[in-house]
């Protein structure tokens, strides 16, 4: 007698995904991180690297690699349904385009792709750590696959996509408050490395919705990055950001 053959599971069901490593970031909420990675040379962040992942040779080799292509969850931006249309900033928030010609993080699936500067690995509290730097991850992203950089496969100088061929230049002035220097003063560099730049590179590139810009000088926002609040203001109608206060939350 022949036994029946199980039939396979489409691998749309059938596919699960784990995290390797779940990220501590500088960037502790979504407001004020960068819209791509390699806006700002200062945001740094460590991989924990999960269990059973969490093995040495799993990583053997990946030292010569200068750059990585980390793939993640945008774990914040989850859900129940998706839409086939986005607005994306770089248009003004106004335009609408297709999900699949942006890079929103509002996706079927949630999953994100960075090129992230490679800092090695280290053993940190019992843990193994990848650390890494000029990225745009939130603290908490979950991180489902490591590959290294190819420079002769991955960068295609002549590729273009039309509405965003070149990297955001414009850049609004920064300066800080005495009250905002003296606080930076007190900082250890390292607990907070490279700090007053990351500061300027995140606030500098106007992190608010694009309905806000040009109508709110008195408002005050705050971005947390570590766990310091950075609040700031943008006055002389939007042509310089005052940053006011950096407090420890």
């Amino acid at each position: 007698m022949t036994r029946p053959r199980h039939k396979a599971r489409p691998a749309s069901e059938a596919l699960t995904l784990t995290p390797i490593a779940i990220t501590r970031s500088c960037f502790k909420d979504k407001f004020g991180v960068p819209r791509q990675p390699g806006l700002t040379r200062h945001a740094h962040a460590e991989l924990v690297i999960q269990s059973p992942y969490d093995r040495e040779d799993a990583f053997r080799g990946l030292e010569t690699a200068s750059h990585l292509w980390l793939t993640f969850q945008f774990h914040e931006a989850v859900r129940a349904e998706w839409r086939p249309v986005v607005r994306p900033p770089r248009l003004g928030g106004n335009k609408k385009i297709g999900v699949f010609a942006s890079r929103s993080p509002f996706r079927p699936n949630s999953l994100g792709l960075s090129v992230v500067r490679n800092e090695g690995l280290v053993h940190k509290n019992g843990q193994l750590v990848l650390r890494i730097r000029d990225h745009d991850l939130i603290d908490g992203t979950p991180i489902l696959d490591i590959k290294p950089y190819l420079p002769f496969a991955d960068s295609v100088p002549e590729a273009s996509l039309g509405w965003a061929d070149s990297a955001p230049t414009e850049r609004v002035e920064v300066v800080f408050y005495p009250q905002a220097e003296a606080e930076l003063a007190m900082l250890s560099s390292e607990d907070y490395p490279d700090v007053r730049a990351l500061i300027d590179d995140v606030v500098s590139y106007d992190p608010r919705p694009s309905f806000r810009r040009g109508r709110d000088e008195e408002r005050i926002y705050g971005a947390n990055l570590y766990d310091l609040n950075v609040r700031f203001r943008f006055v002389n109608d939007d042509s310089k950001i005052r940053v006011e206060v950096i407090s420890v939350c």
